[in-house]
């Protein structure tokens, strides 16, 4: 029996990498990073993309994920890295990988990548954290007193068994929204967390203000990203990762340089803030 060739594009090598920014909504909040890696390799199946694959025994698509939101939390900023064998439009490329995603998979925006990590430029995320059943005075209360402290241990089963750790220190802003809430009594909390080892995550931050204040939270807390990337110090904000790219293209088209280009990025290695 004459053996199994590899699909050509397994045998061609990366000419162009993309840099894809992607939201969890609804009910596919609930999905497994897993099962988010299953379904957007069928979706780019699906858009027919000339992904590149990996060599060896056993090639795999090169797709990298960068800064997955834990299962259960909704997010507006998720974002991914693929290569592909030929060069495609990337408004094109948005538009089919949506097209082939279902409803709350939702691809909001796709960039041709420039110099630098990715990865790197993830340093702070922001969240928006609903608790139904709470007065945002009561709320504001328990974040002041959170904030006082300078350090609060909460712990957190992880795959190496039950872990303590403090949550306090990667928190570099936390404040009580006022913003129109899911019901009526719900206070909004707005936390910009910098990103480390441990990751702490908002719920860890939620555990730390149920660990000073008492809150009659009445159902079970809503999770949003709201944004993720390098970190503007001076200000306490989260910036976009994917503007340098962007300035990269427009500087290749135009052969002028863009802001992000002139100055790194402040933070490219170091710890993000949000707003």
């Amino acid at each position: 029996m004459a053996p199994v060739q590899a699909p050509p594009s397994q045998q061609l090598p990366a000419v162009q990498k993309l840099r894809v920014r992607f939201a969890k909504r609804g009910r596919l909040r609930f999905t497994s990073h897993r099962d988010f890696q299953r379904a957007f390799e069928r979706a780019v199946r699906r858009a027919e993309l000339p992904v590149a694959f990996s060599h060896g025994f056993s090639p795999h698509p090169k797709i990298s994920y960068a800064g997955a939101a834990p299962t259960g939390a909704a997010s507006e900023a998720e974002y991914l890295e693929i290569s592909l064998t030929h060069e495609r439009d990337a408004e094109q490329v948005r538009a089919a990988l949506d097209e082939a995603l279902p409803p709350g998979l939702d691809v909001l925006e796709v960039v041709v990548a420039g110099p630098g990590a990715l990865a790197e430029r993830l340093e702070a995320s922001e969240w928006r954290i609903a608790l139904p059943g709470v007065d945002p005075e009561v709320a504001a209360a328990a974040v002041e007193a959170f904030l006082a402290r300078e350090e609060i241990l909460v712990e957190r089963m992880t795959k190496r068994g039950l872990r303590s750790f403090d949550c306090r220190g990667a928190v570099l802003r936390l404040t009580v929204a006022h913003e129109p809430a899911p019901v009526a009594t719900c206070a909004i909390l707005q936390v910009v967390l910098r990103h480390g080892t441990p990751a702490v995550r908002p719920d860890d931050v939620l555990a730390g203000v149920l660990e000073v204040a008492t809150l009659p939270v009445t159902g079970p807390a809503l999770l949003t990203r709201l944004a993720q990337g390098p970190l503007i110090a001076a200000t306490g904000t989260v910036d976009d990762p994917l503007a340098r790219d962007r300035d990269a293209t427009q500087a290749t088209a135009t052969g002028q340089v863009g802001p992000h280009q002139t100055h790194p990025a402040e933070g490219d290695a170091a710890a993000p803030s949000v707003p």
